[in-house]
């Protein structure tokens, strides 16, 4: 069964749409139901959310924010936006990140119902295992995999040799039927354990389970752009990612957070689907085909880190300090840069956790890394989840202002930055199991 979460900042509509849901017959088990941006996210990070069906006109953060934000903490929630303006650039943003239906208001039920079943029948369509796969006879389906010629002439593209070469690009040399037309690139790598599970694949069997990663790949990554998918001469999945400038006008500056959780969703699904462990090398993204050599050394360098991290899947070159390293940094330099990473985070929370729509997004920028690494970073050294430290700061001065002062429940819910006193006190109560009246008597 799935959970959904209904966000709105009015609560006849969230109250309407939430009993529509339960009195569906659909598969449903929980709906929630949150009347702001940051109430929801609140709901996404303690509760297992599916699907998330959002207003996108609310308060201080929009539907496209909210959307953006659910996908750092879970990238594989679903969202459906509603939205009382049929506006192109809100719908294409939607799109874009992933949305799998724009509905407008006023609502006709039966749409809407149509469009959750929908979703939720494709988030429930059966996706072949990996005994399945192993055990297809070749008449179940016929591989169609990268031409051998389109491998190695996009791989020379990311080899350190070929940065002077794509000249041949704009005079259509060996490079001119590839489809690479940017001017926007990123270089993705995936690289698939297949030493992990069973220990008896053969040649045929890993040959599969590249095939059927590859074509996982290339569906996640329709979403972010035009993506070139093609294999490395060690077996290695690339993606070459491109962008056209208006495409990349329309995006801003939260492509690379996409990327990100592009990433994070290959690695989710095709540990899901597959059973394999994965490892994902994320570049950054430049301007010009002649800087695919930089984006692809980029990705390699990115994909090092795994050494250090063999807990972590997505490692993002813009995350490591390489410009204070003439090398590979030791385990001491390494354990050095994290702990000031972690430490100046920790500081800056117990600075700003009772801030208004505080967000792990924000407290990254702050330290010049990605939402995910930090997280992964902060709960390996601290031993405490980032949201759930600034959880902790905010109800233990919360119990003290209800044991210590006069101060009523929606003075204490401002004061340490909730929005609405009644989403306060849900927290208030999942965390000490007594809700903020009981304690104060």
């Amino acid at each position: 069964m799935f959970n959904i979460l209904v966000v709105d900042d009015e609560p006849l509509i969230c109250k309407g749409l939430a009993g529509l849901l339960s009195a569906s017959g659909l598969d449903i088990g929980q709906v929630y139901t949150a009347g702001s941006g940051h109430e929801a996210l609140d709901i996404v990070r303690m509760e297992e959310v599916d699907l998330l069906v959002t207003d996108i006109q609310m308060g201080e953060m929009n539907g496209i924010e909210l959307m953006h934000q659910a996908k750092i903490i879970k990238p594989w929630v679903q969202t459906i936006i509603i939205s009382a303006h049929e506006t192109f650039q809100y719908a294409q943003s939607a799109i874009r990140l992933g949305a799998k239906d724009y509905l407008l208001k006023p609502l006709n039920s039966e749409q809407f119902l149509d469009s959750v079943g929908s979703v939720l029948l494709k988030m429930d369509k059966r996706i072949p295992q990996v005994d399945e796969l192993l055990t297809a006879t070749q008449e179940d389906f016929r591989m169609e995999e990268p031409e051998p010629r389109k491998n190695e002439l996009l791989n020379r593209l990311l080899s350190e040799e070929a940065g002077h070469e794509s000249g041949d690009l704009e005079t259509g040399g060996d490079y001119g039927e590839l489809g690479l037309k940017g001017p926007y690139f990123a270089v993705m790598k995936m690289r698939l354990d297949l030493s992990t599970g069973s220990p008896s694949y053969t040649d045929r069997d890993r040959r599969l389970l590249r095939y059927a990663s590859l074509n996982i790949v290339k569906e996640l990554l329709d979403q972010e752009g035009d993506a070139l998918l093609f294999y490395s001469p060690d077996d290695d999945i690339h993606a070459i990612i491109q962008w056209s400038e208006a495409a990349n006008a329309e995006t801003g500056e939260n492509k690379l957070s996409q990327l990100e959780m592009a990433g994070r969703s290959v690695y989710h699904h095709i540990r899901k689907y597959l059973k394999l462990e994965c490892t994902v090398a994320i570049s950054q993204i430049l301007k010009g085909i002649p800087f695919l050599s930089v984006l692809g050394r980029q990705a390699d360098k990115a994909m090092l880190w795994s050494r250090h991290y063999p807990d972590y899947h997505v490692f993002y070159y813009g995350d490591f300090n390489w410009h204070n390293y003439a090398e590979d940094p030791s385990a001491e330099e390494l354990s050095t840069q994290s702990n000031r990473i972690v430490e100046s985070t920790r500081r800056y929370i117990e600075e700003n956790y009772n801030q208004k729509g505080l967000t792990i997004h924000e407290v990254a920028k702050k330290n010049h890394v990605s939402p995910n690494y930090l997280s992964y970073l902060f709960k390996k050294i601290t031993g405490h989840n980032l949201w759930e430290y600034v959880i902790k700061l905010r109800m233990e001065e919360s119990r003290h202002l209800l044991q210590n002062t006069d101060l009523r429940r929606y003075e204490i819910a401002e004061r340490v930055g909730y929005e609405s006193p009644e989403h306060f006190s849900k927290i208030f109560k999942k965390y000490f199991g007594v809700s903020p009246s009981e304690m104060k008597k």
